[in-house]
């Protein structure tokens, strides 16, 4: 009998994490966590990251995310002098301009969708901040514009057309480290909350199974004949969020930006390779493609897969070549190198993974959308792994230890 995702209770996918297995920090060399490795007849096994090469199958291709994530916490204070009530301003994704990379490269002013910390006490009105951005004094202001929820708009602005965005940021801001690990933001994150091949920026939140990867683990891969391939998730802020409802079904998920190659569109559309995606951000991200392939057949692509179309008993199911396929005749037609997008699609028991047959992936909260998307990918056998790995002393959640999950 199928299971209705709508109906699942979240309270079925909590258990009890202690304190002391929640890592603060990761170990001092990344590719000696530790690694449970479950394959498809349900074995599981301990071995270390740096096996995870000669782990894989042979006939495997590793997807991983190359996204960075930027210093997206800015902190102010009210008044002239500097001395009034403490301002958060959390960057979550650009609003005007809505792009990236435009956004990055802005020499004098840009908004951005944000959460506000200590809100009720920014009631209107500009707030500034005076920096040093690379020997340059740089007064950087920001107002409060419009407001979604528990989101604002926020427009920043600056006095010196020879600063960018990034720098502003990068200077200025703070790597956002999940809630979680109950500490204050520290000079060593900047380095270890990202990946080795963290490349574009945009992320508030590390793709976090890539940061056991060193380079030596990649070489060996590359040595094995095993291909890497690139793509692009940005990670919102909604990753942190456990599930509030009763059941997944009242769950709204939260939208993220997506950026393919077309050529890697093109080459999954063909390949006979295992896919094999490194973390719960590729997984969303290759698994979106094919349901944006079918709303490209069915002609109702309209930029976004929508968090319930996979279960639509309208869905079309095509096969993973044929949506693909589509997806690659669309991104054709626009002339452009890169399918571009954003996904709310929803991973939980009762969905059917078309693309990925294979993921690293951490170790993740309680009653949160990621152990749903693990639990599908496993047939629901996320507690067998969790108790072993619990059991065994390993450690949890964004600087934890690893596992390597695989259909066969």
């Amino acid at each position: 009998m199928a299971i209705d995702p709508h109906s699942l209770h979240i309270a079925d996918f909590n258990y009890t994490l202690p304190d002391e297995q929640i890592a603060k920090h990761p170990l001092a060399e990344r590719d000696r966590c530790r690694l449970l490795v479950r394959r498809g007849d349900g074995e599981i096994e301990e071995h270390e990251f740096l096996e995870l090469p000669g782990l894989l199958p042979s006939d495997a291709m590793l997807v991983y995310n190359n996204t960075r994530v930027i210093n997206a916490r800015l902190r102010f204070r009210k008044g002239d002098n500097g001395n009034g009530a403490l301002i958060e301003v959390f960057c979550l994704e650009p609003a005007s301009p809505s792009d990236y990379a435009i956004s990055f490269a802005s020499t004098s002013g840009c908004s951005w969708i944000c959460f506000v910390g200590n809100s009720k006490r920014w009631k209107d009105g500009a707030i500034r901040r005076r920096l040093n951005v690379g020997g340059q004094e740089v007064v950087l202001s920001a107002t409060r514009v419009a407001r979604d929820g528990n989101a604002s708009e926020v427009r920043f602005d600056w006095d010196n057309p020879d600063v960018t965005f990034s720098q502003i940021i990068e200077s200025a801001g703070e790597i956002p480290i999940p809630p979680y690990l109950n500490r204050g933001t520290e000079e060593s994150d900047s380095t270890d909350y990202q990946t080795v091949y963290s490349r574009i920026e945009g992320s508030v939140a590390a793709p976090t199974a890539g940061l056991h990867f060193t380079p030596a683990v990649l070489d060996a891969v590359d040595r094995r004949g095993i291909p890497r391939r690139e793509l692009t998730l940005h990670v919102g802020a909604g990753t942190f969020q456990p599930v509030k409802s009763d059941t997944v079904g009242e769950h709204g998920m939260h939208s993220e930006f997506i950026s393919v190659p077309r050529d890697l569109i093109a080459e999954l559309a063909d390949t006979e390779r295992r896919v094999v995606a490194v973390g719960t951000t590729s997984v969303r991200t290759l698994e979106s493609l094919y349901h944006a392939g079918c709303l490209v057949y069915e002609g109702k692509w309209q930029g976004e897969v929508p968090q319930w179309y996979p279960y639509e008993s309208s869905h079309p199911r095509l096969g993973r070549r044929e949506a693909l396929k589509a997806l690659l005749d669309y991104v054709d037609g626009t002339d452009a190198s890169r399918f571009i997008a954003s996904t709310r699609i929803i991973i939980a028991p009762g969905y059917t993974y078309r693309v990925v047959a294979g993921m690293v992936t951490n170790f993740h909260q309680p009653q949160s959308t990621l152990l749903l998307l693990v639990s599908a990918f496993v047939d629901g056998h996320w507690r067998e792994m969790y108790d072993f790995a619990l059991a065994r002393g390993f450690r949890f959640l964004s600087y934890g230890d690893a596992s390597l999950l695989l259909i066969e």
